[in-house]
């Protein structure tokens, strides 16, 4: 059987559960998951090997209508990830009665590449509601497959997994059958903080947070980091770092646990709150932070 290989593109609105289903195709946590609307910020690659094939997976930021310079960066990451695709997975839930998005929609619906429609949380649903979604979304997109999902469950993946699998193209890799992801160590660590940071502040400051990782320094009985968590206002960095700093213990405690689980080894975290004001509306800080 000839080798196939293709790039699968998870789009779709915010807070849909695509970082959910993004780690369960990939079987480990490369997308941070909190229960906020746009968590996810960068085009995150999960890369899957097997002797037959090499599938690249796509998790995207939710589709939104921008209000800073950084939405407009996160809308980038979507459109060129739904140019790439070979096979496209669309993603929306029970709750979702239309796209928000309505250019994105209507780009997916003229593409020529295979998509999937994936109607997730179906274990919140009952019956006749999911069937309503079904016929609904069948509709919207006539020439998509259409699946019930539990992402969070695994509920019918596997008939996802046979779709993809039927769909993608032959080619060589384009990775190295060993890889799981474009991104280095670096960037997943500095998620792992800014999901606890989403996960225990509220409102916006979630939103106005950044985190850069200043040095990362591996010895051979523990690995030593730090990392700046960047906010837009002084207020905004006395809420983080809380009172009596409890926020930030708090932070750097639950960041830590988990990045030594990913790395497999003992982790010194020191954690730094710095301001940089209004970094989310100027171009040049963003390019200067990745995006």
């Amino acid at each position: 059987m000839a080798h196939k290989s293709g790039f699968v593109s998870i789009v779709g609105s915010p807070n849909v559960g695509k970082s959910t289903l993004m780690n369960k195709l990939v079987g480990e946590k490369l997308s941070i998951v909190t229960s906020k609307a746009q968590t996810t910020r960068h085009r995150i690659l999960g890369i899957v090997n097997d002797e037959e094939h090499q599938i690249v997976f796509s998790d995207t930021p939710g589709v939104v209508n921008s209000a800073y310079k950084l939405h407009d960066n996160m809308m980038d990451y979507v459109n060129s990830s739904i140019k790439d695709a070979d096979v496209l997975l669309f993603v929306t839930d029970t709750n979702e009665t239309e796209m928000n998005h309505k250019e994105t929609l209507e780009r997916i619906q003229r593409l020529e590449v295979p998509v999937l429609c994936l109607i997730n949380k179906m274990d919140l649903s009952d019956q006749k509601s999911v069937k309503e979604k079904l016929d609904y979304w069948q509709q919207r997109l006539p020439k998509a497959k259409v699946f019930p999902i539990s992402a969070l469950h695994g509920f019918n993946i596997d008939g996802v997994w046979e779709e993809i699998r039927a769909n993608i193209p032959e080619s060589p890799p384009y990775y190295d059958k060993d890889a799981m992801t474009d991104r280095p160590m670096r960037f997943f660590i500095s998620e792992i903080i800014r999901e606890k940071i989403f996960i225990h502040c509220q409102k916006e400051i979630p939103y106005a947070c950044q985190v850069e990782i200043e040095e990362y320094i591996e010895e051979p009985d523990i690995t030593r980091i730090r990392a700046l968590i960047i906010v837009e206002r002084d207020s905004q960095k006395g809420i983080i770092i809380g009172k009596g700093g409890e926020m930030l213990k708090r932070i750097g405690y639950e960041s830590r646990k988990e990045m030594e689980q990913f790395i497999d080894k003992k982790v010194f975290l020191q954690n730094i709150v710095k301001v940089d004001k209004d970094w989310r509306g100027s171009a040049q800080k963003l390019k200067k932070y990745g995006y």
